[in-house]
């Protein structure tokens, strides 16, 4: 079975946990592993942050993003789009690679925001299985994990 749903959200601090708890809801309806389901949610919040932030210009401040989670067979695919500036060139080019390290490692140099900012997409990249940062009229992220099931889940054939 194969399930998807997407929302289109006002770039709004309010917007972010109705995100989380849509996922978050239809994963227990469809008996995926509360621990996944925790996990992915922690990853999805940290996306949809980072579009609420820098998704849009201070011009259009109405700017709307996108979030499409995808559920098939034993996959979850989550994409948040937005349509601001982008994600810098850095960022797309380098590798995802588990344990990402942000470039800023010693923190007595780091803007004073960094114990706030900075660390979502690293986040991302830890939870997920694979990661992808793109421009396209905006930025997205699309990360995946392989899903574990309730042993009750509708879902699961036996």
């Amino acid at each position: 079975m194969s399930l998807w749903w997407s929302l289109h959200l006002r770039r709004e601090a309010a917007s972010v946990p109705l995100a989380r708890r849509l996922l978050l809801d239809t994963m227990e309806t469809a008996g995926v592993d509360p621990d996944i389901s925790f996990e992915l949610s922690v990853a999805l919040t940290e996306a949809c942050a980072n579009a609420v932030e820098h998704g849009g210009t201070r011009d259009r401040p109405q700017d709307a993003y996108r979030v499409t989670a995808y559920l098939d067979g034993e996959m979850c695919r989550i994409e948040v789009a937005d349509s601001g500036p982008g994600f810098p060139l850095a960022t797309i080019e380098r590798p995802t690679t588990r344990g990402y390290v942000p470039d800023v490692v010693d923190t007595s140099d780091a803007d004073p925001d960094y114990a706030e900012h900075g660390r979502g997409l690293g986040l991302i990249e830890e939870i997920a299985d694979h990661v992808w940062f793109a421009n396209r009229d905006g930025a997205v992220v699309s990360f995946d994990k392989i899903l574990k099931w309730r042993t009750d889940s509708p879902l699961v054939t036996v």
